[in-house]
């Protein structure tokens, strides 16, 4: 059942006891307004409508448009070209310490197997894997968890999309 509310009123250069006008408008052909004396037919400068919708609608793009399925060589090479970045990136920390090598395997595991089994180009990028990389260091109780996951994430949203689009051109 859809509702729809409307309030309007006059604009404030006239007297507001000259024009006041409150209707509620259900969609079930019910039919409610007030109104006080109301002198002039200016139509009102404000309304607000609301409207609830459909909650089994989920999302437009889901039924209109089909993200193509993740291509093996492209998650082969994009990991490559993470595991280098996050190599680089997390030696210049000492948080890691002797860990570094086991906080680098893990989160290239993780991303290896998003982009493997989930990535299917732009818009498909999520922050899962990302919270999968923070936790799974934290569970392993080795340092950094959160640091690594910022980084991982930070050098995907700057890459991997594009690097998708290049990938796909040729």
């Amino acid at each position: 059942m859809a509702w729809v509310i409307s309030i309007a009123f006059a604009p404030s250069f006239l007297n507001s006891s000259k024009l006041l006008l409150h209707s509620i408008q259900l969609c079930s052909s019910i039919h409610v307004s007030s109104s006080t004396n109301t002198t002039t037919k200016t139509p009102a400068s404000h309304s607000v409508v609301l409207q609830r919708r459909n909650l089994n609608f989920i999302c437009r793009a889901e039924k209109e448009y089909k993200f193509p399925d993740p291509i093996p060589e492209f998650a082969d090479s994009e990991t490559d070209k993470f595991q280098a970045h996050m190599v680089n990136k997390l030696s210049k920390k000492d948080t890691f310490g002797d860990s570094i090598h086991e906080v680098i395997g893990i989160c290239t595991q993780i991303f290896n197997t998003f982009l493997h089994t989930e990535y299917g180009g732009p818009g498909t990028l999520l922050v899962l894997p990302f919270i999968d990389m923070a936790d799974t260091i934290n569970e392993k109780g080795l340092p950094g968890g959160p640091q690594a996951a910022r980084a991982a994430i930070k050098w995907a949203q700057a890459h991997v999309d594009n690097d998708w689009k290049q990938w796909t051109a040729n």
